[in-house]
């Protein structure tokens, strides 16, 4: 049947119809709540356990748009991680360092401090610095480039 605005609506949807999406409606919510809870859960661990944290700062909207990346980019909530971590920290009086959106953290030995561009590529997780001789695991290195931050 149309409606008078012109959008395609059907006036005879069945009660098991509206059960159905009450019921969706309900399940998203608790998804939405139980990963909620578990952020403030997590960034509270992080903040009473730790004096100073360091992460980098993403571009998460650009990180979405890599079709292959974005739905767990997106699942992750990375902004809403980072938002908790911010206000927590200057309640429990704990410093927060936030390392450049263009540090180059994946691609800088640790060891030595040598820059390596070839790494960018994100399919590289794995590679050996030609200065010094490392074996780097590509979330490893970055995950030790920005602790050098917080030092």
């Amino acid at each position: 049947m149309r409606c008078g605005s012109g959008v395609w609506q059907d006036v005879h949807q069945g009660s098991n119809w509206k059960k159905a999406k009450q019921h969706i409606a309900r399940i998203h919510e608790h998804i939405a709540n139980s990963r909620n809870d578990f952020l403030h859960k997590l960034t509270t661990k992080l903040i009473r356990e730790c004096q100073t944290i360091s992460i980098e700062h993403l571009r998460v909207g650009n990180m979405i748009q890599n079709p292959k990346l974005s739905k767990s980019i997106a699942d992750a909530s990375c902004g809403e991680w980072v938002r908790q971590l911010t206000y927590k920290a200057s309640w429990y009086g704990r410093t927060l360092r936030v390392a450049g959106t263009f540090e180059p953290t994946s691609q800088q030995c640790h060891v030595c401090g040598t820059i390596h561009p070839e790494v960018k590529n994100l399919s590289i997780r794995e590679w050996i610095c030609v200065a010094c001789g490392t074996h780097h695991d590509r979330d490893e290195n970055a995950a030790h480039n920005i602790k050098q931050v917080a030092v």
